[in-house]
């Protein structure tokens, strides 16, 4: 008797190829409107600093819940694309971000995009921001991790 394939049914891949199209949408956009060499991940902290003025690397990545190893990375490549430019920050190991005049020019059309996600929301009867919310609750009563281990324990052993 052959195996069953568990992978005749996903529950995640219809999620990863909904928010793929969605950022397809979102690339031919920026596109469409001269903005080519934005990165659709850039603009939560673009909209971010527009909001609320210069902060240093590790203010930022508090602020949008990333690391600061991660938002060190993402604010130079955002820096060699001409959007933000640091100076020395409050001390010697810190560096304060500040967007240039080519985002300031663009960050009242990035923030149509978060308008229309809001707008979505309002559409469908069960907002994906709970969703989120309820998978995360569940998540803190028991992780990933120990959910796979679980059915590791139950999974057969190979000969």
């Amino acid at each position: 008797m052959a195996p069953t394939d568990p992978t005749t049914s996903s529950r995640w891949r219809p999620l990863h190829r909904l928010l793929a199209a969605m950022d397809d949408d979102i690339a031919q956009i920026y596109r469409d409107l001269g903005i080519s060499d934005l990165k659709p991940t850039w603009v939560r902290e673009l909209l971010r600093l527009e909001a609320h003025g210069p902060m240093t690397i590790t203010e930022l990545a508090e602020s949008t819940q990333r690391t600061h190893s991660a938002m060190s990375q993402k604010v130079s490549a955002m820096q060699a694309a001409g959007f933000v430019r640091t100076r020395p920050g409050p001390d010697a190991r810190s560096k304060r971000v500040t967007l240039t005049a080519k985002a300031r020019r663009i960050t009242g059309q990035l923030a149509a995009e978060w308008a229309a996600t809001a707008e979505l929301e309002t559409e469908i009867p069960y907002p994906l921001s709970r969703a989120v919310a309820d998978i995360q609750t569940a998540l803190d009563h028991k992780t990933f991790r120990e959910r796979i281990l679980e059915h590791l324990d139950d999974a057969p052993s190979a000969p």
